[in-house]
């Protein structure tokens, strides 16, 4: 019996070695592919990458586009999150065809209120186009400077994302604020997330309103890694008309602080 105590010992010495050295990682927390943006953060010091492609036909200003996007999130304090997002390409076809790397945009998102249960959260978030590609943009445009009110719940299963939206679109040199509201509503199938979402934005240059319903579903591969598709279908005659989607978040697994 003695005889087996050492190596009883020593496996399960290894174990409790490796269980402790394996880092834990945390869930990654989508803001893909609704048009909807959560009020909650990133877990504080990882980096998360929000990569997807996208594909449009008969908006306004093309006939048919189809761009990459990246969305690259830090939080840095439990109530403070940065961000930087651009398109490494956007390829349109209309009155012209033509291919270009994207609008790019950094920005901050705030956490004002939080309950105690982190079932609810609302938070502020401000947003600046520090490059404007020229290409022609979706039926909602690209704002120079964006200030968005975010609220996130809980509610008997059911995961709601509410955004109100006050932006400054530019033309040259003319400059319009436009509106816009968010509401996207998510439930587990199974492993599945299913989410449904409506949105409106207006659209000052065009004096029109651009409305649009959204249905997605994501797949949680890991817990840092969630796959989503999705397609939207225009409402109004200024709307674009149908956009796909598919793409990932993935968060890096090691902290950086």
């Amino acid at each position: 019996m003695k005889r087996w105590l050492a190596p009883l010992f020593l496996v399960v010495w290894t174990s409790a070695v490796f269980s402790q050295s394996e880092p834990i990682v945390p869930e990654a927390n989508p803001g893909r592919p609704t048009v909807s943006t959560p009020a909650t953060l990133t877990p504080i010091g990882y980096l998360q990458f929000e990569t997807g492609a996208f594909g449009a036909t008969d908006s306004p200003e093309f006939s048919t586009r189809i761009s990459a996007n990246e969305v690259v999130k830090l939080t840095v304090h439990r109530r403070l999150q940065l961000l930087l997002g651009f398109e490494p390409f956007a390829h349109t076809v209309g009155q012209q065809r033509a291919t270009k790397f994207g609008d790019t945009f950094v920005g901050a998102q705030a956490v004002v209120i939080r309950t105690r249960d982190h079932r609810s959260t609302l938070s502020v978030s401000l947003l600046h186009q520090i490059r404007n590609s020229g290409a022609p943009d979706v039926d909602f445009g690209s704002p120079r400077n964006s200030a968005v009110l975010l609220f996130s719940t809980d509610v008997l299963g059911f995961h709601f994302d509410a955004n109100a939206l006050a932006n400054e679109l530019v033309d040259e040199p003319a400059r319009r604020a436009q509106f816009g509201q968010t509401l996207s509503i998510s439930h587990p199938v199974k492993r599945f997330i299913v989410s449904g979402e409506i949105w409106h934005f207006t659209q000052p240059f065009l004096h029109g309103h651009a409305i649009g319903n959204l249905w997605a579903i994501a797949y949680p591969i890991r817990k840092n890694l969630v796959v989503d598709t999705a397609f939207d279908r225009g409402l109004t005659s200024t709307s674009t008309q149908w956009e796909a989607f598919a793409g990932f978040t993935y968060l890096l697994p090691h902290r950086l602080w």
